[in-house]
């Protein structure tokens, strides 16, 4: 009995692994951290997250108009805003007002979008926040990948830090029924 229970379980896994990322193939794309903020052109701004007061899970994307590559976040529309025709100093400004309001926000990281040739394609603008408060700086786990001429993005919360905000509403909620 035991071992048909691990063989479901294994089976289970395996489906769920499976149907998350097959449903986005395509290249990876590789991204890279830059100081210098001297950054031109027209943006479309894709802002993801910020739904609730400890919503960590939130990063700005800066989709450089006019080239071959749109980006769509790999969510329902409901869960990300877009504002197109930006300048990039009005791009860049909105993304740092977009993150910088929890409690244990530290700094943002720029860093560049880089296609299989080296072109920059984009730019994402991501928190990082204080170490104690979730264990590392950098909460989010994100994944560029083209498809057709589509960057499809997967965002999501490193496992470490999600299973921590798990654990701990599992134990705000655990208080409630108690009292």
């Amino acid at each position: 009995m035991k071992s048909i229970i691990k063989i479901c379980m294994s089976a289970l896994l395996a489906i769920s692994v499976f149907t998350n990322y097959s449903c986005v193939t395509g290249k990876g794309l590789r991204t890279e951290e830059i100081k210098d903020v001297n950054i031109t052109g027209v943006f479309t701004l894709l802002l993801y997250g910020s739904r609730h007061s400890n919503d960590i899970e939130t990063i700005a994307i800066l989709d450089l108009e006019g080239d071959q590559y749109t980006f769509e976040i790999y969510t329902p529309e409901f869960d990300y805003k877009i504002k197109k025709h930006l300048p990039a100093p009005m791009a860049l400004n909105e993304a740092e007002k977009f993150e910088d309001w929890h409690s244990s926000f530290q700094r943002s990281q720029l860093s560049r979008i880089i296609d299989d040739k080296g072109n920059t394609i984009g730019y994402e603008v991501r928190p990082l926040y204080l170490p104690i408060t979730f264990g590392v700086a950098d909460v989010l786990d994100v994944d560029y990948r083209i498809k057709d001429d589509k960057v499809i993005v997967k965002i999501r919360l490193i496992p470490s830090v999600e299973k921590m905000l798990s654990d701990d509403k599992d134990r705000l909620l655990e208080g409630i029924r108690i009292r």
